[in-house]
């Protein structure tokens, strides 16, 4: 199992490159001992002046490759935060790995808005699920975090109560 978490606050060091070379260490991780592919592509890397770090499709095809030995989950959160840019990229590489290691299983989260470029992307095999929680819970959550403010003087009972009834309707609808 490889797993990223998205931040949009470091978008910018979140590239493709990146977010899979993170993968790529945790499949590698896996292994009682580092594959030879491994060994040479950085081999041939550290000979460039000032070394060179793996490139996006040498990493894509590393990927494709090592977890077509076993089966392997990549697990990927809040997708949504991630620069357009570099989610294409990332979609369409798990695309890539996914047709090389037909055993591999991609597991994405993030806001509905970012579901049909997913289905676009990865196309076949998606299965897109929609998860809201009920009312209940939104209104719970609410009333938790009222009960924590620490500027009681600022809230009344009216304005608590607007608070409760409107925020779960604005919830509803995202």
């Amino acid at each position: 199992m490889a797993y990223f978490y998205f931040d949009s606050a470091i978008q910018k060091e979140q590239s493709a490159t990146s977010v899979l070379g993170a993968l790529l260490k945790q499949v590698v991780g896996g292994f009682t001992q580092i594959p030879g592919k491994i060994m040479d592509a950085f081999r041939r890397h550290k000979k460039f002046v000032g070394g060179r770090k793996l490139q996006l499709p040498e990493i894509v095809k590393m990927l494709g490759s090592f977890s077509s030995t076993q089966p392997t989950f990549f697990c990927l959160d809040a997708v949504d935060e991630c620069a357009a840019p570099d989610r294409a990229k990332i979609l369409l590489s798990l695309k890539e790995i996914s047709k090389a290691s037909p055993t591999s299983r991609v597991f994405l989260t993030g806001r509905p808005y970012v579901g049909g470029e997913v289905g676009k992307r990865l196309s076949e095999g998606v299965v897109l699920v929609s998860i809201c929680p009920p009312r209940s819970d939104i209104v719970q959550f609410i009333q938790t975090k009222l009960e924590e403010d620490t500027t009681l003087d600022e809230m009344d009972e009216r304005l608590e109560a607007e608070i409760v009834e409107k925020i779960p309707e604005t919830f509803s609808d995202m």
